[in-house]
């Protein structure tokens, strides 16, 4: 393979200074580009259409990762070859892995998610940690999840340590942003979707619901914010509030981790004979 570039990038380059100043929100939204670091991340955005359309590489990362900086080529993507100092200053992380992607946002129209007919979606409403944000992209990505959708108050999808925290699930299943609490959950009912709101104080159970069979058919899980959990209003809009049970002494879980447990537990019921999943896929 040729090497990347016949030079090393100029840190005064345009180019880098473009990619630098992604690293705020209001950049990203008036370009609609974000970054994507790490070789994870980047060979997923390289094998997602055109959604790569840059990436700066160190020369040793453009040999340790040659593969995909193959990838990249192939998807279009200019191709820059860059001194560790430009990476960094690039990047985001306080260790760079030598790769920093250029990508278009990929988020998908809601009207798109409902009209996909999802069995699965989690719907984060209120979600104001960056971190949590992708970890739960990444849980509904694993769990078999068909979308994501991001509610008008949470978290700015396209933020870095979303993005990382996604660790390439981003670019695996339709993401919605900036979608009303009332019209997420008005609009999956309507497509026929049962709306379960996660909450630690919920008159459900989740290990009752799943004994009662009552999660075999398409489900969205509402997760709220990490510190006070979703407002009365937002519970209310639910067709029913559902809590994980605590069998030892833990006082709560994590909004991750329950997001996992709800998911995972939805996805299990959509297999068993007679779910969702089962049925249409037998």
């Amino acid at each position: 393979m040729p090497p990347a570039s016949p030079e090393l990038i100029s840190p005064r380059s345009p180019r880098v200074s473009a990619a630098r100043r992604l690293a705020r929100r209001n950049f990203r939204s008036k370009e609609r580009l974000f970054l994507a670091e790490g070789p994870q991340a980047v060979r997923e955005a390289a094998g997602y259409g055109d959604t790569l359309v840059e990436l700066f590489t160190t020369v040793e990362a453009a040999e340790r990762y040659a593969d995909i900086v193959g990838e990249a080529r192939t998807a279009g993507a200019r191709v820059h070859l860059a001194s560790e100092d430009v990476i960094a200053d690039i990047s985001t992380t306080v260790t760079p892995q030598g790769l920093v992607g250029v990508c278009r946002f990929v988020d998908s129209p809601f009207e798109d998610v409902l009209a996909a007919r999802p069995r699965l979606v989690a719907v984060l409403a209120h979600v104001r940690d960056p971190g949590n944000a992708g970890t739960v992209l990444r849980c509904a990505d694993a769990a078999g999840a068909e979308a994501v959708v991001l509610t008008d108050a949470s978290v700015d999808l396209y933020n870095p340590k979303a993005v990382r925290a996604s660790v390439g699930s981003l670019f695996h299943l339709p993401v919605a942003v900036g979608v009303p609490v009332e019209q997420a959950v008005t609009g999956l009912r309507d497509a026929g979707v049962r709306v379960l709101a996660a909450d630690g104080a919920g008159t459900d159970d989740l290990d009752a619901e799943l004994d009662e069979g009552t999660m075999g058919g398409p489900t969205a899980w509402v997760f709220g914010n990490e510190a006070w959990g979703l407002p009365e209003e937002t519970r209310a809009l639910a067709d029913a509030v559902v809590r994980v049970p605590i069998h030892g002494k833990a006082e709560s879980l994590n909004l991750a981790t329950a997001a996992a447990v709800c998911l995972y537990a939805s996805a299990r019921a959509q297999r068993a004979p007679g779910g969702c999943r089962s049925v249409t896929e037998s």
